[in-house]
């Protein structure tokens, strides 16, 4: 028996992803004991995954972790559990020091390859001929360079059981209709964001549908505000935004027919309730390897410009300041692709 320590930090669609892959790693080494470090509001997606994966919750930048004191301090914390592996998921400063604390002592490493240099010549050629690999390949290979190697049948983090709405009974009980509609129209980068206004018109499109309640995922007050507005707005909709916290909203989008979202991490919290997710992409592309998990490309929305993708992750300014590679994107063709799904 073996104890391995997860790492992986940053941002919430980046933690989801490793979901698939530490799972199966679980679920196909029951003998050994998983350890997960991350950031403390994502510990729903792993308990419960499975009975010998645990986890952990760090805040790094809390001041007891700052800088490489704060790290170390962190490795002492943890090096009492004896880890035998660190799989460095993350490979970032933080994480380099912290991992080689532990190989000074002893322990086994192995960490993601992230191919920065292929992802940066797949922006500047433009080259949509191939794909670069997936995030879950890269998470998976860094556990076989450890040694460990296995097959990802990962469906959801419910498995093959459906998920109790008696848990979400209280806003579930106020939804009209049996076809759930989910729409997460927000996103960290401009360069990812569909326009507010153009999907309040594919809000109204699809709430005037039978049968049909559209629910509205978000955080933070700017998004709340702009979700009620809606909500108030629009008959059959309904704003999920502070309502449930991320458990229930995960067993919410186990009953969607299918959510609508940008490139970000509610593509993947659907994808790993086996949700079915139109996404749509502006300046990043789903070539560069982040969609998500078991997702179909024919399910993804995006404009083929010469300019496109333009950004790994959706940070770079439009260099037209127009953002064309959203804003061309015709409500009715978003609104038609759910009706599919209808």
């Amino acid at each position: 028996m073996a104890n391995i320590l997860v790492i992986r930090f940053s941002a919430l669609g980046d933690i989801a992803m490793t979901v698939p892959v530490i799972s199966e790693m679980a679920r196909q080494y029951p003998e050994h004991n998983i350890t997960m470090l991350s950031r403390g509001f994502v510990a729903p997606l792993f308990n419960g995954l499975a009975p010998n994966i645990s986890f952990r919750g760090v805040d790094l930048k809390a001041d007891k972790y700052k800088g490489i004191g704060g790290i170390y301090r962190l490795y002492k914390e943890l090096k009492t559990d004896k880890y035998d592996y660190i799989i460095d998921l993350h490979d970032v400063l933080r994480t380099k020091i912290l991992r080689t604390f532990f190989r000074l002592n002893g322990a086994k490493v192995s960490s993601i390859d992230k191919e920065r240099a292929k992802r940066n010549r797949y922006i500047k050629t433009k080259d949509k001929s191939h794909r670069l690999s997936t995030s879950f390949e890269k998470y998976t290979l860094a556990f076989n360079r450890a040694g460990f190697t296995f097959n990802n049948g990962f469906i959801s983090i419910f498995g093959n059981s459906t998920p109790n709405l008696s848990e979400i009974e209280s806003f579930t009980s106020n939804l009209k209709g049996n076809r759930w509609i989910g729409i997460a129209p927000f996103t960290t980068h401009r360069g990812k964001e569909y326009p507010t206004a153009l999907t309040e018109q594919v809000v109204k499109a699809i709430s005037s549908l039978p049968d049909v309640s559209v629910l509205l995922f978000g955080a933070g007050k700017r998004e709340k505000e702009i979700l009620e507005s809606w909500e108030n707005k629009y008959e059959n909709v309904y704003s999920v935004a502070g309502k449930l916290d991320m458990k229930k909203e995960l067993i919410l989008m186990s009953r969607l027919k299918v959510m609508v979202s940008m490139d970000s991490a509610n593509m993947h919290l659907a994808s790993l309730v086996a949700t079915p997710v139109i996404s749509i992409w502006g300046a990043t592309h789903p070539g560069c390897g982040f969609m998500g998990w078991n997702q179909s490309e024919g399910n993804a929305i995006q404009l083929d410009l010469p300019c496109r993708p333009c950004s790994v992750f959706g940070k770079k300014e439009c260099i037209y300041k127009d953002y064309r590679c959203l804003d061309r994107i015709r409500p009715e063709v978003i609104s038609d692709k759910i009706k599919k799904f209808l």
